[in-house]
């Protein structure tokens, strides 16, 4: 499904008069303001961008021999240590590639925050398209956009170095 449908859908369910406060209302139960609030983006920002992270790790953890995990339990270990010396040891390249694939659009998205948040909520991405559209200055919206680039690059740097598993440790 579209990423801006998935956005609208939200909206939708969020409003005052939408799913929710629907459902509150036929229980008589008091409704909730949720849309136009930190909450209502960080709920969009969750769902739209949350199989940017979940896809790379399951695909790490689908290469995990089930023999390594069965060698942990006939030695001993319960769950929770196998978890913790065997299964999350080894997801740690999709939690990185992960990580890289929601960092760099949930910092420039503007539009979730346009649409759950009302417009009253700014983010980075925000300020970069207010730049742009409303205030023309495009002089400003460019030196944004190149200080956001090189963050992005630099933290992409700093990923790259922790992740072991990648063909290559530089990124240059």
């Amino acid at each position: 499904m579209n990423f801006l449908l998935r956005t609208i859908a939200w909206q939708n369910i969020l409003e005052n008069n939408g799913i929710i406060n629907t459902l509150l209302k036929a229980l008589n139960l008091p409704t909730i303001n949720i849309i136009n609030t930190p909450t209502a983006i960080v709920l969009g920002m969750v769902y739209n961008f949350l199989p940017f992270m979940i896809l790379p790790i399951y695909n790490t953890l689908a290469k995990v021999d089930d023999n390594v995990i069965n060698a942990a339990r006939d030695l001993g270990a319960n769950g929770w240590v196998t978890f913790r010396k065997i299964i999350f040891p080894l997801s740690i390249p999709g939690v990185i590639s992960g990580i890289t694939m929601v960092f760099v659009p949930s910092l420039t998205t503007f539009v979730i925050s346009n649409i759950l948040g009302g417009s009253k909520i700014v983010l980075i991405g925000n300020v970069i398209e207010q730049q742009f559209q409303k205030v023309g200055n495009w002089h400003a919206g460019s030196g944004l956009s190149i200080v956001l680039m090189v963050f992005i690059l630099i933290s992409m740097a700093i990923l790259a170095k922790y992740d072991k598993e990648s063909e290559g440790t530089n990124v240059w």
